[in-house]
């Protein structure tokens, strides 16, 4: 089936839909699986729910959270869900995605330790004061699609042959050595610290979506310590999970994982080496047994590049203008993404698996995500876009058994392009007194982009 806009009305006719597709997205009315509690550690969730980590792209020039930051908190606290995935936040200032990105260093972490202070205070005051979300920060080195000031600074990890073109970088471009990757390891842990020090139970180590770690582990045209053999590409995030459980103990270690990328070889990673439309995740559940061995209690499946096949990572409705539009059916893209998880949890049972990628099946997300987990195929579904027009989401599904068609996300991809016209990002549909100023002027200031 072609690509198509959402268009059911029941649940029946998104089921039929599926069949056509001969798919696997199992739905179900009851929702009681969303109400477990998940121990993750030493720690449990009030329920199943999790917030993205969605980046906002409006924290402070020097790396401290916002004011609309503390707001989108604060929301998504005041929603129920029971892992709170905090955005994430540059590790060093080189490695932001742009000029707002998070970034947590010595002389800020106060200001991180209040975020979650007051988003907590926010949460119980809504739900109760027994709530107590688990919350991870998610850490990051932005490689490629560096952009710290107001112009693009890739940092690369090995040379791509589509990448590279779609970025315009001269051949030449240098690649980071292998001495600065033995020196980010440093910076990796003492931001975890931090990180503790502000009172998060957990960090994500993210390798995810070809930033920095994410492109590490495809480096197989890459010489030196970190590239070519499968031990190589996996060393950087392995060193840096390891160094942090024994110099950090008390943090939960997450790591948000593209275990398919979607992009040909010798450039992807959980590709076939005949069809990038093919996953081959025998190496991912490689490196998730070692992550496993070295105490990592939770993964978050991911896939695709958000830069360039967004619709693998985010089935949408409508690209970002000047967009393509995908030659598949959106519930190709969820199913794909509900399958990639099931194999990581099916694989590894004793993990904590979070699945992604269900906003796209609007109200009734809830019965995808009810319909997942009683089967064993993830023990928490992430919701990212969908948080964003619908903060309440967890609470609603939670307390009234269903969601309100009027506020569920359209995947319009309105939030991405704010991001891409170099703006804080949010929902300018369902929050559009705040982003709706914001998207219409960013498009005024790129009409052709």
């Amino acid at each position: 089936m072609p690509h198509e806009r959402f268009r059911y009305r029941s649940i029946e006719e998104l089921c039929q839909a599926i069949q056509a597709l001969d798919r696997e997205i199992p739905l179900q009315e009851d929702l009681s699986p969303l109400a477990r509690r998940v121990p993750i550690g030493r720690y449990e969730t009030p329920n199943a729910l999790a917030i993205q980590p969605m980046e906002g792209c409006d924290g402070l020039p020097d790396g401290s959270p916002g004011a609309l930051t503390e707001r989108r908190y604060v929301r998504f606290a005041q929603g129920g869900a029971g892992l709170l995935w905090f955005e994430a936040t540059a590790v060093v200032p080189e490695g932001r995605a742009n000029p707002r990105q998070l970034w947590l260093h010595e002389g800020n972490w106060p200001a991180f330790r209040a975020l979650r202070e007051r988003a907590l205070e926010a949460g119980r005051a809504a739900n109760g004061a027994d709530y107590r979300p688990f919350t991870t920060l998610q850490l990051t080195h932005s490689g490629r699609y560096s952009r710290p000031v107001d112009r693009p600074a890739p940092i690369l990890a090995h040379y791509d042959g589509l990448l590279d073109a779609a970025q315009g970088l001269p051949k030449d471009y240098p690649l980071i050595r292998d001495e600065e990757l033995d020196r980010l390891i440093d910076r990796y842990v003492e931001a975890a610290r931090l990180a503790r020090q502000c009172g998060f139970e957990g960090v994500d180590i993210k390798s995810c979506h070809r930033y920095l770690i994410s492109e590490l582990l495809a480096a197989h045209t890459r010489p030196g310590r970190y590239g070519g053999p499968f031990e190589n590409r996996v060393r950087f995030l392995l060193e840096v999970v390891r160094r942090i459980r024994q110099e950090v103990p008390e943090l939960v270690l997450t790591i948000r994982l593209n275990v398919y990328d979607g992009h040909p070889y010798p450039w992807g990673w959980g590709v076939s080496q005949q069809d990038p439309y093919t996953p081959d995740v025998r190496e991912p559940l490689r490196l998730v047994a070692l992550l496993r061995e070295a105490d990592v209690a939770l993964i978050n499946v991911t896939a695709g590049n958000p830069y360039y096949t967004p619709h693998i990572n985010r089935p949408f409705d409508q690209n970002v203008q000047g967009g393509y539009t995908p030659d598949e059916h959106p519930l190709e893209g969820v199913a794909r993404l509900v399958g990639l998880a099931r194999r990581v949890k099916e694989a590894f049972p004793d993990l904590v698996i979070v699945g992604s990628g269900y906003s796209w099946l609007r109200q009734f997300l809830g019965q995808a995500a009810a319909g997942v987990l009683a089967r064993g195929w993830a023990d928490i579904v992430g919701v990212g876009r969908g948080a964003f027009a619908y903060p309440a989401f967890a609470r609603d599904l939670l307390t009234q058994g269903c969601l309100d068609r009027r506020r569920v996300c359209i995947t319009c991809s309105r939030c991405t392009q704010m991001m891409r016209d170099g703006n804080p990002t949010g929902c300018a549909v369902f929050d559009a007194e705040v982003y709706g100023p914001i998207y219409r002027t960013g498009r005024s200031a790129r009409p052709t982009s």
